[in-house]
């Protein structure tokens, strides 16, 4: 359990202001994965850790996510147009919380984190769930983020996997990876479209 959140009103369903702080605590009691995205502009690595990814569509196959008007990241991924996906899983801990730090060195901002560099060139993080390799489609501002909205032009993924790397209330967990008895309900797989946001 989590504790009241600061300026909570009422009892059990308490109402916070509804200001840019209170967003941010109750949207980051929402549990997501952990992606480290990147794309190359002149030789030069461009990387960023995000949890604002979704798979948008499987026909044609589509994902997104989220990038701030002012991350060094935003106007190189614009240049670019082709981007990866990093599924990270615990053991890329240390390397998410570097890519999330601002004003980080950029010239070999990434060498020594392990990684690989996908067919579309861009480098890729070795210690990942599954990757993959995109070509900017769409690109939607939305408040002080733009929607960058990618299809997918490779996918790929090892053949061992660790558990995945889950960011909630601000910080990083471990997610075990254990599934929940469904035996009262309904998964999300099939009625949901394979989570593509059709629920």
């Amino acid at each position: 359990m989590t504790d009241p959140l600061p300026g909570m009103v009422g009892g059990d369903h308490g109402e916070l202001p509804l200001d840019a702080g209170a967003f941010r605590q109750v949207v980051g009691r929402y549990a997501t994965g952990v992606v480290i995205v990147t794309t190359q502009v002149d030789g030069v690595d461009h990387v960023m850790t995000a949890n604002s990814f979704t798979s948008v569509s499987l026909d044609p196959l589509l994902v997104l996510f989220c990038v701030s008007h002012d991350a060094r990241f935003r106007p190189a991924v614009l240049a670019s147009g082709a981007w990866g996906i990093s599924i990270a899983d615990t053991q890329a801990q240390p390397a998410a919380a570097w890519f999330a730090r601002r004003g980080r060195p950029l010239p070999d901002q990434i060498a020594e984190v392990p990684h690989h560099r996908g067919a579309n060139g861009v480098a890729l993080i070795d210690q990942a769930l599954g990757w993959l390799e995109c070509r900017t489609v769409a690109v939607h501002p939305a408040g002080d983020h733009d929607i960058v909205i990618g299809a997918v032009t490779r996918i790929a993924a090892p053949r061992r996997t660790r558990d995945p790397l889950i960011y909630w209330a601000g910080g990083y967990h471990q997610g075990t990876g254990s599934l929940l008895d469904t035996s009262n309900g309904t998964s999300m797989g099939d009625d949901a479209g394979a989570n593509d946001g059709n629920a």
